[in-house]
Formats: structure tokens, sequence, C-alpha cells
């Protein structure tokens, strides 16, 4: 793929995960080379710089990369959480079914409501990856900090 092909594919997945210039996203555990091509894809692509793993700054998007033995799954999101603002998102990244790692949507299903958080859309973001959108419900958001 062309570097202009690239940057453009890279700006699609960008506006999917509403990523834009200005938009504070701190990206978690991606800890697998396809995370970080397409996270830097969408990040360059957007020209939005990263609130690094372990800054206590509020952001706007999470990116929550997630493989099915990575851990406790609802821990994790309560902890993503924590650092969004108010009307922020988790975009909870999960490989496909069939692919390693793929994360059971029963777990999924289990865990966003332990969090407080609701599923508002999902999105095919690669190939071997695909994104589901949790956000608080907004009668929640009052009491969330």
């Amino acid at each position: 793929m062309s570097p202009t092909a690239a940057n453009a594919e890279g700006q699609r997945r960008a506006e999917r995960l509403g990523v834009s210039a200005g938009t504070q996203v701190q990206s978690l555990n991606e800890d697998d080379d396809i995370a970080q091509d397409l996270l830097d894809a969408v990040t360059s692509a957007s020209g939005t710089e990263l609130v690094p793993e372990d800054s206590d700054d509020v952001v706007d998007i999470v990116l929550l990369w997630w493989r099915e033995d990575d851990g406790d799954l609802a821990n994790a999101l309560i902890d993503a959480r924590r650092q969004l603002s108010d009307d922020g998102v988790i975009w909870l990244l999960t490989p496909k079914a069939g692919r390693s790692g793929h994360v059971a949507p029963s777990d999924v299903l289990d865990a966003v409501p332990t969090a407080g958080l609701v599923q508002t859309s999902t999105l095919s973001v690669a190939q071997e990856w695909s994104g589901q959108r949790l956000a608080a419900p907004k009668s929640q958001r009052a009491r969330h900090r």
C-alpha cells in the first residue's frame, strides 16, 4: 500500500473511531504489532498525539486493546473509565471471531455493565480487529467524577 493510500485508510479509521485533531486519546494494552500499526495509522492520519498510558490526564477516547487471556476485562474497563472525560468513550478493540485471542461476546456482555457502561455501536477497524464503542449512560455521567 502506498503512503498516500495508507494515510487515507488511517484517516478513515480515525474518523470511524471519532479521533480527530484536538481529541485527547489514550491507548491501553496495545501489546501487538498489528494493534500498534493500526494505532500509528489512526493517530498520524488525524494529527492526534496520544496521552501516555501512565498519565492521569482525562481523555476523550480510550482505545482498549483486549485479548481473551489479558485478565479481568471488567477491571480493565473500570480503570479505563476513570480516564474518561464526562462525554468520553471507550473503544474496546478485540480480535475478530476466529482470530487468536478473540473475546467471547458473553464475556463482554458480563463486563460492560459491571463497569457502568453501555455498548453504543460496533465497528470493524481492521482485518483482524473489531471495536465496540462503550459509554457511560447519561444518567451515570454526572456521578462518574
